[in-house]
């Protein structure tokens, strides 16, 4: 069962949503884009990290 968050959780979020779009200047497009293209280069390090874990557990 997912925990459910607290008002606290929601406090973080609202905070760093907050700080986007102030590092943004106020554009709403602009953070939003610079959170999906950080999603995606996540997603890249993730895939790599996969891809390297496998070959790393066959030497040991």
């Amino acid at each position: 069962m997912p925990r459910q968050r607290t008002n606290s959780d929601l406090d973080q979020y609202e905070l760093a949503v907050d700080e986007i779009v102030a590092a943004c200047d106020g554009d709403l497009r602009g953070a939003l884009r610079a959170l999906m293209l950080l999603n995606e280069q996540l997603e890249q390090r993730l895939a790599l990290l996969s891809d390297v874990r496998p070959a790393q557990q066959r030497l040991h």
